[in-house]
């Protein structure tokens, strides 16, 4: 493994010219500020401080209750060695080279000649209470790292364990609205009450299970498991998997008072227009500092350079970059808002400003760093211009604006940029799968439910799930399980009842385009919602008998028997439970059989192979009531950016072949 080590953390710090508006120093700037009512740089649509819901979890951890009457629930203890106690694995390797750097400009006394980390530490014995005390008491700590060069296998364990984390938050916070749902269902007008708040309450939980990452070390630039373009529909899940790490303030910093040095280093900040003075360009962002606002985020007085501030201007003198989280408006968010994380910017100016208000500001100049992908937030506008003006946008590429032929809701387009290949045009698109006759035998025409208003708990299709719905009221996914029963055709209930959702077909902008690393793959031009559907994964159901007989010609057959059980990992919450169990109701027989995709399939076929996919295979019946010929439905596992490839874990590879399941 290539070192970790960054051996030129802090190089010679850029000068400060001052001008005829530049503070380059506390003393400079205090000769002439009024001291102002100093506040944290607060965002729209910000968080309250957390609530301690340690013993209020008033939902069921087993999948299989029925139960409404659901108590206090028992949680798990973080274990050391568990993947989600903050990255323990190579935590060794965080070391840093900024204290020889330090020595040499006398900024502060090293106590250890050798020592790497940017804040020196204690010795073993001391720093081990101290580890032991802050996994107690949830501290961040004050060792302020960098990881470089981490080998392939690192970036995919670490892309695994922020995948699982947010997984954990987002499954959680679907459960708490999802019992929040059905209790205000039995209370009266006059009894209801606030609506819960997922958001905190799921990051109140992780918090107090230790499940929050990167709480052990303070990481400077990018963490790892987190890519440019990621997107967080909540503040909270930002800090969660410690891309920054104050609930409400703009600015995160290593604070003076932990600094040995005695000053404070910034390592992140979030842009979302929350001051008048701020302007955003893209790669380059004139960012206000934080203080002198109301408590109506208007300007009332000057501001100091002090706490995130100060710790701004310190990392432009030592040019330490920052993370950049943007946030901004977005309609078809749960919260009204996303952040996306658009990468690493380093700090090259800072100077005081009369602002619009007429009271001074401190402004620090952002730009981007080189070598990087694309910033998320560009990709969004990108795919907005797409979905309203394709062709001007992209002028050349375009094989079909519908491969469908009007058969989904929304229209599939085709792209390919790279080569003349137009093998998806040459199937007819199939929306829903074909199941042989037999199939649709088994069962009573008139087994539906009968709830004209709408379904119930106590109705018979909430019952074949155990009790509950398998979706809220948003549609999202609750928890992965074996099976899922929604509504049918033999069912009273109206379209939109909420035990209808996989049945009712595309709601995404999809578009299958050829790529060089993948072939074809398929990405969508919206925001796609973690627990969301997607899609049907579509072909020519056929026996065992059958697919022997069509697997000779060379046909192209799917075996769903070998995808991944990725279900089970949507609503895995052992890590809040102790006892959380994996659902096993219903019980399903091996699914013996084979999906014939050589003539007829759709967009789903050409989605890619991933051992870390943000898709996954949920097993649902609705039109017929043969467990052994259920439809393959494909959910988000994680918030989609648009433009991101969709992925599948396609399992085992063929005994004979020693291939996957995969058809393109």
């Amino acid at each position: 493994m290539d070192s970790l080590i960054d051996l030129n953390l802090y190089p010679d710090p850029p000068p400060l010219t001052p001008t005829t508006t530049t503070a380059t120093t506390t003393s400079a700037a205090s000769s002439f500020i009024i001291t102002p009512k100093i506040e944290p740089k607060l965002e729209p649509f910000d968080v309250p401080p957390l609530p301690n819901y340690d013993n209020n979890l008033n939902f069921s951890p087993n999948p299989n209750s029925c139960s409404d009457n659901l108590g206090s629930i028992p949680h798990a203890q973080p274990d050391e060695n568990n993947v989600y106690s903050e990255f323990n694995r190579i935590s060794e390797m965080f070391r840093t080279a900024f204290a020889q750097e330090a020595q040499n400009q006398h900024d502060y006394p090293v106590t250890d000649p050798d020592a790497q980390a940017i804040v020196p530490v204690p010795d073993e014995e001391h720093h081990n209470q101290l580890a032991t005390s802050r996994r107690k008491q949830q501290q961040r700590s004050s060792e302020l790292v960098r990881v470089t060069n981490l080998a392939i296998e690192d970036e995919r364990y670490f892309r695994d364990v922020v995948r699982k984390t947010r997984m954990i938050y987002d499954s959680l916070r679907v459960l708490v609205v999802f019992e929040d749902e059905k209790r205000r269902s039995t209370l009266s007008i006059g009894e209801l009450e606030r609506r819960a708040r997922g958001d905190l309450k799921a990051a109140s939980v992780m918090k107090q299970r230790g499940l929050w990452l990167n709480r052990d070390k303070r990481i400077v630039g990018a963490i790892p498991g987190v890519i440019v373009g990621d997107v967080f529909f909540y503040r909270l899940e930002i800090c969660v998997v410690g891309m920054h790490g104050q609930v409400q303030a703009g600015i995160d910093y290593l604070s003076s008072s932990q600094s040995s040095n005695g000053e404070p280093i910034a390592t992140s900040v979030i842009v979302s227009g929350g001051y008048e003075d701020d302007e955003d360009a893209g790669d380059v962002i004139v960012y206000t500092g934080h203080g002198g606002q109301d408590k109506n985020s208007r300007q009332v007085a000057h501001q100091k350079l002090e706490g995130g501030n100060l710790a701004m201007e310190r990392s432009m003198h030592y040019g330490i970059e920052v993370r950049v989280i943007r946030g901004f408006r977005y309609e078809n968010s749960p919260s009204g808002k996303v952040y996306v994380y658009d990468g690493l910017y380093k700090i090259v100016e800072a100077w005081f400003d009369v602002g619009k208000s007429g009271f001074g500001v401190f402004k620090f100049k952002l730009v981007r760093m080189e070598n990087q992908t694309e910033m998320g937030t560009a990709v969004f506008k990108f795919a907005e211009n797409l979905r309203t003006k394709a062709l001007e946008v992209r002028p050349t590429g375009y094989i079909s604006f519908d491969i469908s032929m009007k058969k989904e809701n929304i229209p599939v387009s085709l792209f390919n940029d790279i080569d003349d290949n137009q093998e998806p045009m040459y199937y007819e698109y199939l929306v829903k799968t074909v199941f042989p006759p037999f199939v649709y035998h088994l069962g009573a025409k008139g087994g539906g439910c009968n709830c004209v208003a709408g379904c119930s708990l106590d109705c018979i299709c909430a019952k074949k799930n155990g009790g509950d719905f398998a979706y809220d009221s948003n549609g999202l996914l609750v928890r992965g399980k074996p099976l899922i029963f929604e509504c049918g055709p033999h069912c009273q209930c109206p379209p939109s009842c909420q035990n209808r959702v996989s049945q009712k077909g595309v709601r995404n902008r999809f578009e299958v385009f050829r790529s060089r690393e993948t072939g074809w793959g398929v990405r969508s031009l919206d925001l796609i919602q973690a627990g969301s559907f997607i899609c049907e994964y579509t072909g020519v159901i056929l026996t065992r008998e059958q697919a022997r007989l069509f697997s000779m010609n060379g046909d192209a057959l799917i075996y769903p028997n070998r995808f991944g059980e990725r279900w089970a990992e949507w609503g895995d919450l052992s890590q809040i439970f102790t006892d959380y169990e994996r659902p096993s109701y219903p019980s399903v027989p091996p699914l013996d059989f084979g999906m014939d995709v050589s003539k007829m399939r759709n967009l789903a076929c050409y989605m890619s192979h991933s051992s870390c996919p943000n898709v996954l295979v949920q097993l649902v019946l609705y039109d017929h009531s043969n467990f052994s010929f259920p439809h393959l439905m494909l959910f988000a596992m994680e918030n989609i950016p648009p433009m991101r490839e969709l992925s599948l874990d396609y399992g085992v590879a063929d005994e004979v072949t020693g291939k996957l399941s995969i058809c393109n």
